[in-house]
């Protein structure tokens, strides 16, 4: 429930073959506020696009199925939109499963890279993505911007990309909490992060000619190289320097350079303890609890050999032109009391 007043909930059901139509449309039949539509199965996208099309406010709030959000989340996103200029505004997602390795290493990687960049983005109008977790839309503004597009993976990428492309701000609402459910095996972990890397890498080759122009300010001068730096570039040269870390412990052990194994040790304890600072900072303006670092060590360490393999697939299917689908992620229900809606409309 939500405490945000004159609330109206748009149910889309993207043609599923189960009876989820069915068994959403009894449930609220009697239910005002509540509309519930079915349609052919199109996608993410196109299935947003009929919500948002049905909705007769000023403002949309768009989730994901599996997503479950803070009774004051509505609210709190709604007191971001503090002028006309205001076209979207991110939540802040959170793992709502932490049920095991995965899901614990995809709880830090939330709290340290997605969301703390976020709020420096935010400073410089220049977030790239409104998560679909949790993000409110200007409805105008979207329609304005061609509404959500299926010619990438990264529907709500490409759609805040086109929204900064206009002349319209894009806010940060830290406070406004939603608790999805991630991926809870390495396999569906795996199908997740590649169709994330492909469809940025797909926005951003949509928008390329952003970058370091200066006629989109700070999202062409700083957000788009920062995508390409720290996303597509970077990922490959760190699997290096574990390589690099590995081959000079190997010559220093033979006496075939003349440092030793301790200097080179702890030259990479200070690398690892300036990572565990920045993720420490992160878990303040969090509030989160920092014996999750611990689990720090061991992510580093395998999730940069797993997202070298996933950029260098991405690149691969870039250059081949072949397509990616979104596919099927089995879902659990770990996440306690899953909202059933996939986009929420707003009326003021």
């Amino acid at each position: 429930m939500q405490d945000y007043p004159h609330l109206q909930v748009v149910f889309v059901d993207d043609g599923s073959k189960d009876s989820t139509y069915d068994t959403v449309s009894n449930a609220f039949k009697n239910t005002g506020n509540v509309k519930v539509y079915t349609k052919i199965n199109g996608g993410k996208a196109s299935a947003l696009n009929v919500g948002i099309a049905k909705a007769d406010s000023e403002f949309v709030v768009c989730i994901d199925a599996d997503t479950q959000l803070k009774s004051d989340a509505v609210s709190k996103l709604m007191q971001k939109f503090t002028s006309e200029k205001v076209a979207a505004v991110a939540g802040n997602v959170k793992v709502g499963n932490e049920i095991n390795m995965i899901t614990k290493w995809q709880n830090i990687e939330y709290i340290t890279s997605q969301n703390f960049d976020r709020r420096a983005f935010d400073l410089l109008n220049c977030i790239t993505v409104v998560p679909g977790a949790i993000g409110a839309f200007r409805k105008a503004a979207v329609l304005e911007a061609g509404g959500l597009t299926t010619d990438t993976l990264a529907e709500d990428c490409d759609l805040t990309m086109r929204l900064h492309r206009i002349g319209y701000e894009v806010r940060n609402c830290n406070d406004a909490i939603s608790y999805t459910e991630a991926p809870e095996t390495m396999r569906q972990f795996m199908k997740q992060r590649f169709r994330w890397s492909f469809g940025v890498m797909q926005c951003f080759w949509k928008h390329r000619d952003a970058v370091f122009n200066p006629k989109y300010k700070n999202f062409g001068m700083v957000a788009m190289p920062n995508i390409l730096i720290f996303q597509m570039i970077l990922p490959f040269l760190a699997p290096l320097a574990d390589l690099i870390l590995v081959l000079s412990l190997v010559a220093a052990g033979f006496g075939l350079i003349p440092a030793s194994i301790t200097h080179i040790v702890i030259y990479y304890l200070i690398f690892t303890l300036v990572d565990v600072v920045g993720a420490a900072l992160a878990f303040a303006f969090e509030k989160e609890d920092y014996k999750k670092l611990i689990w720090m060590i061991p992510q580093r360490l395998v999730y940069r050999q797993l997202m070298y393999y996933i950029i260098i697939k991405s690149f691969s299917k870039a250059i081949k032109g072949e397509l990616q689908g979104w596919g099927v992620l089995k879902r659990t229900g770990n996440v306690s009391q899953l909202s059933s809606s996939s986009a929420t409309d707003v009326k003021l």
